[in-house]
């Protein structure tokens, strides 16, 4: 019981830390546009954005104000690489004998 509380309480961390910096909250601008990593961060929460736009009109899953080209690879690499669930370990496959 109380390792589920444990896990709800830091799920709900972790979901107010991603909507925190999410693209279109103002954080990014003409004069300091996102980058690279801000890319790769904005391509892991776009499902959570994609969400939040729907109650939010200045809230999107794409930064407008971005660098361009590193931007846009810091996104694609995000979106292809599963959303930041990359897996660090491997289950080992049965032998046959």
């Amino acid at each position: 019981m109380v390792k589920s509380v444990k896990l709800i309480v830091l799920l709900g961390l972790a979901l107010l830390m991603l909507a925190s910096c999410i693209p279109g909250d103002g954080r990014n601008t003409g004069e300091n546009p996102a980058n690279l990593l801000w890319g790769i961060w904005h391509g892991w929460v776009a499902p959570i954005s994609l969400i939040i736009s729907l109650f939010k009109d200045n809230i999107g899953i794409y930064e407008a104000n971005n660098t361009g080209f590193w931007y846009n690879l810091g996104f694609y690499a995000a979106i292809v690489g599963g959303f930041g669930s990359l897996n660090f370990t491997r289950k080992k496959r049965k032998e046959k004998d």
